[in-house]
């Protein structure tokens, strides 16, 4: 996304004269009725504060349960990986951990808070970048380690050497795919060895048989492409040859993450959104953000140029499905299923979703502290939370958040475009740079939540700017007489007070 100018000026135009443009959020159960619990929220931020970040751990369960049937449809064994760096929760983890599911560790914070909530070695892979005690102790553990090239082989091979540690299983990461005889290529990664050099890294890996097992081949693209990642599906599965050509038994391919999340209930309403944003650059009808912002796109002479930055918030295809789509895909040249292939080899499939995993699994909460219209006509709506703190424009991510009143008897009103800003002193600091249209004016008092903020938004902007706290985290889950909550740190997924089986 394009960098925040120094200085914003608003757009010369009254809201009013603005149709609703409306981005509605994609709400399912248990998410939805927690927003129609208007009390229950506003008492949540009343004894905890504002902004306030809310997960439904159970939820996360049944995600993985999604992927897990994906996995029977195609008749694939392997494991659903919970990309722990999505968010640093400890009850989602805890919640995950009396399940089937595996997680990815991206770090030695990440591994350590996987054994301590009760994850074993053998249900973890390390991945991301390595430093000596994260690989130690990933190798002295038992996990499963992804290899990003052959610097990280030779010291990961000198710490089991000098430790005295059991040959570590690991999974050989590639990138930079090329499918014979067809066009299409995966984009470059700093992450992984280039499928092109992969002879060179088996080179090493026969040098230090003493050492590592090599389980297999992996791959991370940060691409929405279902025929990008089936190049590199493809590709991992000539280089499962290459590695039992070299005299292994190779058995896993891990397809990484990217699966996605649709935030949106409707897709007419992107389509109609992103169709007005461009006839907004190009000058042709009223700004919808403030400075008019573009999201990079821009007007020159009259000509559209730029990308549009946005994370696509509309995706009939993603999680569990996207998945089921990539292994009904045939390969790019050998011309069969790709789902079809693993299985006629025998293989374990691994996934990796952080994002996808965290579909409907929380809301962050912020408190509406001041409403009031500048000079030139446009209402500023002033929250109790930082744009670091909701964190959805800072991933691409564009929906409407939820009005929620303080009274059940709160009058109606007109629909109202509206900006949001932050408690910061900063003319940067807007939760949403576009003109964000609710139902009704907002007032003092009033919550606005921010629905399916827990992959990625909650935690990886989050800062302590003018000794402003971040937003707790507390685990709810609904009850048989209603709605129950704890702190992130203090859930535990045992029988719970208030549950129905209790």
């Amino acid at each position: 996304m394009s960098e925040t100018p120094e200085h914003l000026e608003p757009p010369h135009l009254e809201p009013p004269h603005l149709e609703p443009l409306y981005l509605e959020p994609r709400l399912e159960p248990p998410l939805a009725s927690l927003l129609e619990s208007g009390a229950f929220l506003h008492s949540l931020t009343d004894a905890l504060g504002s902004p306030l970040a809310v997960l439904l751990p159970d939820r996360i369960a049944e995600n993985a349960g999604h992927f897990r049937a994906v996995y029977r449809r195609h008749h694939l064994s392997g494991s659903v990986c919970y990309a722990h760096k999505a968010n640093r929760s400890s009850a989602l983890v805890r919640r995950l951990a009396v399940t089937d599911a595996a997680l990815d560790a991206a770090s030695l914070g990440e591994l350590q808070h996987a054994l301590g909530a009760g994850f074993t070695a053998d249900r973890i892979v390390t991945t991301g970048p390595k430093d000596p005690e994260f690989l130690w102790l990933a190798a002295l553990t038992g996990t499963t380690v992804h290899i990003d090239g052959q610097g990280e082989l030779e010291e990961l091979a000198g710490l089991v050497r000098k430790h005295g540690l059991p040959r570590v299983r690991i999974l050989l990461r590639l990138s930079d795919f090329r499918a014979p005889g067809v066009r299409i290529r995966s984009r470059p990664s700093r992450f992984g060895t280039s499928a092109g050099s992969l002879d060179r890294l088996l080179d090493a890996v026969e040098r230090h048989r003493d050492t590592v097992e090599p389980i297999g081949t992996a791959y991370h693209l940060d691409t929405t492409s279902l025929d990008e990642k089936a190049v590199a599906l493809e590709g991992c599965l000539h280089a499962m040859d290459a590695l039992r050509r070299r005299g292994f038994r190779p058995r896993t391919v891990d397809a990484g993450g990217g699966f996605g999340v649709n935030y949106l209930a409707h897709g007419a309403q992107w389509d109609r959104y992103t169709t007005a944003l461009t006839h907004a650059v190009l000058g042709r009808r009223p700004p919808l953000t403030w400075g008019g912002h573009g999201y990079g796109l821009r007007a020159e002479n009259g000509t559209l140029r730029g990308t549009l930055g946005l994370y696509p918030s509309h995706r009939p295809v993603a999680g569990a499905a996207y998945l089921d789509a990539l292994l009904s895909l045939p390969a790019p040249s050998l011309g069969r299923p790709l789902g079809a292939l693993l299985l006629e080899n025998l293989y374990d499939l691994h996934t990796e979703p952080g994002r996808a995993l965290l579909d409907q699994c929380g809301l962050t909460l912020a408190r509406v502290l001041e409403v009031r219209r500048t000079d030139s006509g446009e209402q500023l709506v002033r929250l109790a939370a930082k744009a670091s703190d909701i964190g959805l424009e800072e991933h691409g991510v564009l929906v409407d958040p939820v009005l929620v009143g303080r009274h059940i008897d709160d009058p109606g009103g007109p629909p109202v475009g509206v900006h949001l800003t932050g408690s910061l002193c900063l003319e940067s600091d807007l939760i949403t740079r576009r003109t964000v249209f609710l139902p009704r004016p907002p007032r003092t008092g009033d919550l606005l939540a921010f629905a399916n903020t827990a992959g990625y938004c909650m935690d990886f902007g989050a800062t302590r700017a003018q000794r402003q706290p971040p937003a707790r985290k507390v685990a709810v889950h609904r009850a048989a007489d209603g709605w129950q909550w704890c702190l992130d740190e203090q859930y535990w997924p045992i029988t719970r007070q208030g549950d129905p089986q209790a």
